[in-house]
């Protein structure tokens, strides 16, 4: 977990330079004189649904490329599951790209044991020395070494319509109490209270999290997860019986188990549901998308995940670093490639801010920026963060986060007890 004093005053300007050394090796002058590179790179964020983000990129290829003769970027766009499961086939071959991404903790795990990643370390002590905000780049670290480059820092919170609320008489829920009358009204009034696509699972996960967070605290799950503690922990039951007794309250839109996350954001961006849990990699739908229409943005605000049964720390978050870059051990452009994360990671840090209004992992003061007020007070939120609970499937293993994310989509589906949800991950947790 990331603690508090990770993010206070983290937040100071990140302005660096690339310098760029000659080649002074054998090995760079054999580079050097075979001709052209071409560097394959793959990310997740494609043109239709992350726009911003697309152009960011699109436009630190065409910076690299400019500045480094001979290089060309190969580039591959996929969106998030299709990502996944495309970087899961091609490491199963060993033709995984130059540079692509991954996520941190668990998810690394096996390409790092499987030697497909490198190490990145000489990046961290060399041009991106002291670049990142505290905490973030050591989420990528196994045994060591660091294996990625992380460029968001997210944290989950409840987005909201405000032109909705304000219909009903509403008021954005500070208890569990208050979110199920907020339900119980929409419902009434035939609005699909929340925007939930469970059919990725990892969405509904964000849900289980926070009930489990707000019953047993902010250590409970991640005790579960490590072997410090179990699964069969009675917060962690009850915090499964929360979320079906919020699916028998029709609390999410109606067929949510076949939905997409892409699907759910839809819905909710077209004023369909009046509620969405999501990271902040989406705030800039909600902010700075000029896509997006203005009034619609103007009527999104925020809370944060509200106590149950008046336990719960509100300061309390679910999140951490989304995603980073990776550099494939098995490159034959290693070199280049190493280059182009680390230009990568310079150029994103301020673009990222000023262009999509994201929270980027290296350090930028926000106070010297011209910033949406959401973005600000999300930045608050972070300097006053008590905790941040890594993503539960991103802690786990590669296995126990299959079974967690099956037994996710089974309990939101009504087909598990909160008892056997339980007793599902702790036995895939002790066979470890």
């Amino acid at each position: 977990m990331l603690k508090r004093k990770a993010f206070a005053g983290v937040f100071v300007i990140f302005l660096s330079v690339l310098v760029m050394v000659g080649c002074s090796s054998d090995e760079e002058a054999n580079s050097s004189s075979s001709g052209d590179k071409t560097i394959e790179f793959m990310h997740l964020w494609p043109e239709g649904s992350s726009a911003q983000h697309n152009k960011i990129v699109s436009d630190i290829i065409k910076d690299f490329e400019s500045e480094h003769d001979g290089v060309t970027i190969d580039l591959e766009v996929l969106s998030n599951e299709q990502y996944k499961d495309k970087l899961k086939v091609l490491s199963t071959s060993n033709e995984l790209p130059d540079v692509g991404m991954t996520w941190a903790a668990g998810f690394l795990e096996p390409y790092v044991d499987g030697e497909m990643f490198t190490p990145l370390d000489d990046l961290l002590e060399g041009d991106l020395n002291d670049s990142f905000v505290s905490g973030t780049a050591e989420a990528y670290e196994i045994d060591g070494s660091t294996y990625g480059l992380p460029l968001e820092l997210n944290i989950a919170t409840v987005f909201y319509n405000k032109a909705i609320f304000d219909q009903y008489g509403l008021e954005a829920p500070a208890t569990y109490e208050e979110l199920q009358q907020v339900v119980k009204t929409l419902n009434e009034n035939d609005v699909a209270p929340i925007a939930l696509g469970n059919k990725d699972r990892w969405t509904g996960s964000l849900w289980y999290m926070y009930l489990a967070d707000r019953i047993g605290g902010a250590e409970v799950l991640t005790n579960a997860i490590n072997r410090s503690g179990s699964f069969e922990d009675p917060a962690l039951v009850e915090a499964a019986g929360k979320v079906q007794e919020l699916v028998d309250m029709d609390s999410f839109v109606k067929g949510f188990n076949g939905l997409s996350d892409e699907e759910a954001k839809s819905m909710f961006m077209n004023e369909q549901a009046a509620m969405y849990l999501i990271a902040t990699w989406d705030l800039p739908n909600y902010t700075t998308n000029e896509d997006v229409p203005q009034e619609f943005r103007d009527s999104v605000g925020y809370f944060p995940f509200p106590t149950v049964e008046g336990e719960g720390d509100m300061n309390s978050f679910v999140g951490g670093p989304g995603v980073g870059l990776f550099v494939a051990e098995d490159s034959e452009v290693k070199e280049e490639a190493k280059e182009f994360a680390s230009f990568f990671v310079q150029e994103w840090g301020e673009k990222s801010v000023t262009e999509a209004g994201v929270i980027p992992a290296t350090k930028v003061d926000a106070g010297s920026l011209d910033l949406p007020d959401m973005y600000v007070d999300v930045l608050d939120d972070l300097n006053e963060a008590t905790n941040i609970t890594l993503f539960a499937d991103v802690q786990m293993s590669a296995d126990v986060a299959q079974v967690h994310l099956d037994m996710i989509q089974s309990l939101f589906g009504t087909e598990i007890s909160p008892e056997d949800f339980a007793k599902e991950h702790e036995e895939a947790l002790s066979a470890e």
